[in-house]
């Protein structure tokens, strides 16, 4: 399997400086990879060189996230980052691609799907939550943190946010041998890009998640009514999105194909060859 290198590029996007890595030929069919949360571009680091023999994967950094800029006037809401995937596909002159839906990435990328279906090629969802009934155990201490008045509920979302939270995020639900596959690296760097900016930011990102539940039918309405080929590779060692999260993809997706992988959230780092095997085989017969 041949194996291209990635490029890590910077772009001014209407006077914010947007990190971003890229690889692949410019003329290829494009694979958009927004990323999740509390990671960066970084978490699609291996996925991008196998693949960019016959694909340009570009995987950017959200405002306020990894590498890029923390700018004070940035709307850091689900539909302000929507809204800057389209001005950063739009800076990029991309008119069609594969989109990758993970974490709080596949809320966002579906939310642009909806504003663009036009420029949707097909879909690769992976451990992305979009059905409120069955989402799993680790949602039940959000849920009672979002029950308290707005100002409690930050704060005490806020505290949660720390080094040691992070490496919980990461290892997730995982068996011991598969934890040890997950490089520190995960959550020390981005621990060491968490400023109390971004702390007010993310807590501020994990309550609006009560509200994003609102949305949770128009995602689902979205795949039924635009049915883009769809391939779900899934780890269901996941605490908030275990293999129920998965197939309810069917319920409006029936043809998706669904790949129950043994592995947890951050798949691409103990099924890497997999996803890209898989990825590989559903691009090659969906273009």
């Amino acid at each position: 399997m041949t194996s291209g290198l990635v490029h890590h590029k910077e772009l001014n996007l209407d006077g914010i400086k947007i990190f971003y890595r890229e690889a692949g030929p410019r003329d290829a069919p494009v694979i958009l990879l927004p990323h999740g949360y509390p990671c960066s571009s970084y978490e699609f680091r291996n996925y991008m060189p196998p693949l960019a023999d016959r694909w340009r994967l570009i995987a950017p950094d959200f405002p306020g996230c990894g590498y890029s800029d923390t700018p004070e006037e940035f709307d850091y809401t689900f539909d302000g980052y929507t809204d800057f995937l389209e001005r950063f596909t739009a800076k990029l002159g991309l008119s069609k691609f594969t989109l990758y839906l993970h974490d709080f990435g596949s809320q966002i990328g579906l939310r642009f799907a909806i504003s663009r279906p036009d420029l949707i090629a097909s879909l690769i969802i992976q451990n992305g939550d979009i059905y409120e009934d069955v989402l799993g155990p680790k949602y039940s201490t959000l849920k009672a943190i979002w029950e308290k008045n707005p100002e409690n509920s930050f704060v005490e979302i806020k505290q949660g946010i720390s080094q040691e939270e992070f490496q919980r995020e990461f290892l997730n639900d995982v068996r011991p041998e598969q934890a040890a596959a997950i490089a520190p690296d995960l959550w020390m760097l981005h621990w060491s890009l968490m400023t109390d900016r971004r702390k007010d930011i993310s807590a501020h990102i994990i309550a609006g998640l009560k509200d994003n539940l609102d949305w949770f039918p128009r995602y689902q309405s979205y795949l039924r009514d635009h049915r883009p080929p769809t391939l779900i590779i899934w780890g269901p060692q996941d605490g908030y999105m275990p293999e129920a999260s998965a197939r309810a993809y069917l319920r409006d997706l029936p043809d998706a194909e669904l790949h129950l992988l043994d592995g947890g959230h951050w798949l691409l780092e103990t099924n890497l060859d997999e996803a890209v095997s898989l990825t590989r085989s559903f691009l090659g017969r969906h273009g």
